[in-house]
């Protein structure tokens, strides 16, 4: 990131002056900080200070982590495009083009490993949080459904041999959809136990009379 550090008799003066050296059009299209207040000095005359700014040009997270992600994929020879969807406050990378399987991953490992990097990318230079959620050939609804089905499956096995049943490890977000898919089920509960990265979803029956 380019930053000058300029000086001029006002800071609206040292503004300009760092827009002229960054090369951009307008102070919207600038951050800086005062280094020093101008000040007038004794009698307007002795001891006279300059206002000195450092300037930056800002920088759109979205833009970065597109960049970013391009040079990625460039790196890793894979053919795919990357398409920006605003959805309220986070921002969709969908990912699309043929033989995807390599960004993706076992069970996603690689597209969230991609997904963290990108979202530190985007904030890096930002004081206000992006997040950035990383998709491929709409990978993340395939798996919450396939992960909701698993999670029917198993609690009718905790249901019917009427033990707890011990999923493997997830990430947050997937035992979160875990809870959720199971959570109006009133035969049996579930929470999470074990420590990152080997922490997981422990499945209990509740009642001893339900059909099984």
């Amino acid at each position: 990131m380019k930053t000058v550090k300029v000086s001029g008799k006002t800071i609206e003066e040292a503004v300009r002056e760092a827009i002229v050296k960054l090369n951009v059009d307008s102070e919207k299209e600038i951050t800086y900080d005062v280094m020093e207040e101008p000040s007038k000095g004794f009698l307007g005359l002795i001891g006279t200070k300059p206002a000195v700014i450092e300037a930056s040009i800002k920088i759109d997270p979205i833009e970065e982590s597109v960049k970013f992600l391009r040079q990625v994929i460039q790196e890793m020879q894979v053919d795919a495009e990357v398409e920006v969807i605003k959805r309220g406050k986070e921002t969709e990378l969908s990912l699309s083009g043929e033989n995807l399987g390599v960004l993706i991953g076992k069970r996603g490992k690689t597209l969230d490993s991609l997904q963290y990097l990108t979202n530190l990318v985007a904030n890096r230079h930002s004081n206000q949080y992006s997040r950035i959620v990383l998709d491929a050939e709409n990978y993340r609804e395939r798996r919450r459904i396939a992960l909701e089905e698993l999670a029917e499956r198993l609690a009718n096995k905790a249901m019917r041999t009427r033990e707890k049943v011990v999923l493997e490890p997830m990430n947050a977000r997937e035992r979160k959809i875990i809870h959720s898919a199971l959570q109006a089920n009133e035969n049996i509960e579930t929470h999470s136990d074990g420590s990152e990265p080997y922490r997981h979803i422990v499945i209990t029956p509740l009642k001893t009379n339900y059909c099984s």
